[in-house]
């Protein structure tokens, strides 16, 4: 690794998927993630998250200052939005600009806002190399705001469209996904596609953050510029994992804020 690619000057987001209930049933540690994230992607409601969930959420964002984004989806609660759907274009621009809409109101009642959009599973698979998905995906945000930044994979068709928009684009990055040597992301139904040792996890998180550079699936070194990392809040030990690498990045230089 070539040490004049490290640039301590250039802070870094962490986000997390929050939300993800729904009625009795609970996923992630919302509260004890948000003492440690700078940027919550709220379910919306279509593959998790409801009314009650979504409520209460923004409420504890806003007390720690987290930013609340919208994390939008395929409408599909039984498979958790991982499910491949073909929903035709003018629907799921409606469906994107619905959600983004529902957020909203629980986040300014909580006196914040919905700060940024990002699609969630197989929602945001689809639109890295789906133009007339990604392109659906922008005209629902545009309908919900004009301004919002769209998170997601650099180089994607999702990212190409809202910049073609006018959309402010932000780029992630995956420190517990396993990456292609074309910078996409492996399929969650490949072998060692999500990565579960927490010390390769922190190790591959300070890469991105500090040189710019994670090692794909197959071996090669791959560039990743990303202004924020996912931190998944679904997998087993999340908060713990969660404290380390932002711990980590802090001992490294790396300024840790959000991006909106």
């Amino acid at each position: 690794m070539d040490s004049s690619s490290i640039d301590l000057r250039s802070p870094i987001d962490l986000n997390a998927d929050l939300g993800e209930g729904f009625g009795r049933w609970t996923l992630t540690d919302d509260e004890q993630l948000l003492s440690v994230v700078t940027s919550a992607n709220v379910a919306c409601g279509f593959h998790a998250g409801d009314a009650a969930t979504m409520r209460r959420v923004c409420e504890l964002a806003a007390e720690r200052g987290v930013r609340i984004g919208a994390q939008v989806s395929y409408r599909d609660l039984a498979g958790f939005g991982r499910r491949s759907m073909d929903v035709p274009a003018a629907e799921l621009a409606a469906e994107v600009a619905y959600q983004i809409g529902a957020l909203e109101v629980f986040a300014r009642a909580a006196g914040s806002r919905v700060a940024y959009v990002k699609p969630h599973g197989a929602l945001y698979n689809r639109v890295v190399h789906d133009e007339p998905q990604a392109a659906a995906v922008v005209e629902g945000v545009l309908l919900a705001d004009r301004t919002l930044p769209v998170l997601g994979l650099p180089g994607s068709r999702l990212h190409e469209a809202a910049a073609a928009a006018g959309l402010p684009v932000v780029s992630e990055a995956f420190g517990d996904r396993a990456y292609r040597a074309d910078g996409s992301l492996l399929p969650r139904g490949q072998d060692g596609a999500v990565v579960t040792d927490p010390a390769e996890v922190v190790e591959r998180s300070v890469s991105m953050a500090r040189f710019g550079v994670v090692t794909a699936h197959c071996g090669a070194s791959v560039a990743v510029r990303a202004r924020s990392l996912c931190l998944h809040g679904d997998t087993p030990g999340a908060v713990g994992l969660a404290r380390r690498v932002r711990e980590r990045l802090e001992r490294s230089g790396v300024r840790v804020e959000a991006f909106a």
